[in-house]
């Protein structure tokens, strides 16, 4: 074990600026030269993962012998820009592997269920015996303690407790789950992310390494403060659906148009709902406009708002308001998205290999990133990256016919 560990103490990875399978040659993105392991897990960890490895960070992913599961569907788009060895964590020799891939790495990734890589010999404590500035990143959606730590859940779970699902939904009806967009991929993986470079930048500024501990709970709270704020100071009611951002306001909601389709309205300064005014016509003769700072009146205004969209298909609403201050859009559905002018001339989809997908984000003037690989097949490079670590074809193929490595 200890052999193996030293010989792969000296990094090992890709080379920066060299011809990669997507393009000419792979972006240089910020996070160049920082080795992550990423022990494979569902939803918000390959999110982070494929956060850090968008912005050009060189990250393996260790996964299961076999694949199979939920989380390892072909081409999963969250498993982008990364590499994939394939071993058994529950033998004392797919340890030694990851140990020693750990010994030249920066940071390394786990979403299981508190406990279960210590048991595993991979915990935070064996990690940093083997390589003390290593920034070991847990994503979980309870956390690592408290009452509830090691009990299943899921994003609706985490939402629940933390009052942000509470929030999501029409007055008077039940809440309303908002796809795990935000709970899994906002307040987990992205908070696992920014956890994990901030630890990084930590680290090389002299500090030792740690564990970041990201709870979805935790993550989600966080991304609710405005609410708080608001809630403590009367600018916002328990009740959800009756407030300025939640689709109380009829100015701040979505309508249907004379195709079925909808249109968001988004006109919360006056001035911005005065350009709706003008442009529309608002309101239809018959109608009247009244007060829109008065709650009281937002349940005629809404009806009054309704019946004049539904004069028009969206596109009509849209072509007119385009480019004005109304604060408008058309609602995309997932296919028309890409298609839109603004986002199109932004390129914030990209299809590499024909594979349509978000590009990366954010977006640096001078480390540009990119999609620089596909979704790799489980163990696609064990042989790759083990030979990077410094282990030759003899040792390559025990530890295969073992069912070490696959």
């Amino acid at each position: 074990m200890i052999a193996l560990v030293n010989r792969c103490a000296g990094r090992w990875g890709v080379v920066p600026g060299q011809p990669g399978p997507y393009g000419d040659a792979m972006d240089n993105g910020p996070l160049t030269g920082v080795r992550v392991i990423e022990l494979a897990g569902i939803g918000p960890g390959p999110f982070a993962a494929m956060m850090l490895a968008d912005l050009g960070a060189d990250v393996v992913r260790v996964d299961r012998i076999g694949g199979g599961g939920f989380g390892d569907l072909p081409g999963d788009l969250l498993n982008r820009n990364r590499r994939s060895l394939a071993v058994d964590l529950k033998t004392p020799e797919g340890r030694e592997v990851v140990l020693a891939l750990v010994a030249g790495a920066d940071a390394l990734i786990e979403g299981f269920r508190p406990g279960v890589t210590e048991r595993l010999g991979l915990g935070p404590d064996d990690c940093h015996a083997t390589n003390p500035r290593l920034v070991y990143g847990r994503m979980t959606g309870w956390g690592q303690d408290g009452p509830l730590a090691h009990t299943a859940g899921h994003d609706i779970d985490y939402l629940a407790l933390t009052g942000a699902l509470h929030g999501v939904g029409r007055a008077g009806e039940r809440p309303v789950p908002p796809m795990n967009l935000l709970g899994d991929f906002g307040g987990g993986g992205m908070m696992l992310a920014l956890g994990v470079v901030a630890a990084l930048y930590a680290v090389r500024a002299g500090a030792p390494g740690q564990v970041v501990d990201a709870a979805i709970v935790d993550g989600v709270s966080v991304l609710a403060t405005q609410i708080h704020a608001l809630r403590r100071v009367g600018m916002w009611q328990d009740p959800r659906g009756v407030n300025l951002l939640d689709g109380g306001a009829p100015f701040y909601d979505t309508y249907e148009c004379a195709d079925g389709r909808h249109l968001a309205v988004g006109a919360l300064e006056p001035r911005f709902y005065d350009e709706l005014v003008r442009l529309t016509g608002f309101p239809l003769d018959g109608d009247e406009a009244p007060d829109r700072h008065d709650p009281a009146n937002w349940p005629a205004l809404r009806a009054a708002w309704a019946r004049l969209f539904r004069t028009r298909t969206r596109d009509e609403w849209a072509a007119l308001l385009a480019g004005s201050d109304a604060c408008v859009a058309p609602v995309l559905d997932w296919a028309e998205a890409p298609e839109h002018p603004h986002l199109a001339a932004r390129k914030v989809f990209v299809a590499p290999d024909g594979v349509p997908q978000p590009a990366p984000a954010p977006r640096f003037s001078a480390t540009p990133t990119s999609v620089r690989r596909p979704p790799p097949r489980p163990g696609e490079h064990t042989d790759e990256v083990l030979a990077e670590a410094g282990l030759d074809a003899a040792r390559i193929a025990a530890l295969r016919a073992a069912g070490t490595v696959a």
